[in-house]
């Protein structure tokens, strides 16, 4: 089975708000919500992975700080180790640049969304999340 290395971004802003987006319709796992990010390719770190993809995909330049948690799960068709970042952003806001929808929302109205099989793990960190 195929593996691979990803990486997601965990925005936060006051009250707590989180951040996430909604995987494209036509996608794998279309419809599903997700944090942003995407993989890591070959020579890159994490944190490097995480600030391209973040720019790939949202437009926003974002300072990646220290690891929050690690999960993996076996999908049909690959299985995904992927690692929940905690980044501020720096420059720009998160614009759909590939066409997916966008939301930010306090850990209630988020958790309360269909979350990709690999991100539920990290769902319980919102709502313990420091306010």
């Amino acid at each position: 089975m195929k593996r691979l290395q990803v990486v997601a971004a965990l925005l936060v802003r006051p009250g707590p708000i989180f951040f996430a987006q909604q995987r494209p319709q036509a996608a794998a796992r279309g419809g599903l919500w997700e944090f942003p990010g995407g993989k890591v390719e070959p020579g890159e770190t994490e944190p490097a992975a995480l600030a391209r993809e973040l720019f790939e995909e949202l437009g926003c330049q974002v300072q990646v700080h220290a690891l929050l948690a690690r999960s993996t799960h076996a999908y049909p068709d690959l299985e995904v180790e992927l690692g929940l970042y905690r980044c501020t952003l720096l420059d720009g806001e998160p614009a759909a640049r590939e066409g997916q929808r966008l939301c930010w929302a306090d850990a209630e109205a988020l958790c309360a969304l269909p979350f990709a099989e690999a991100d539920l793990p990290f769902l319980p960190l919102l709502r313990r999340w420091p306010g």
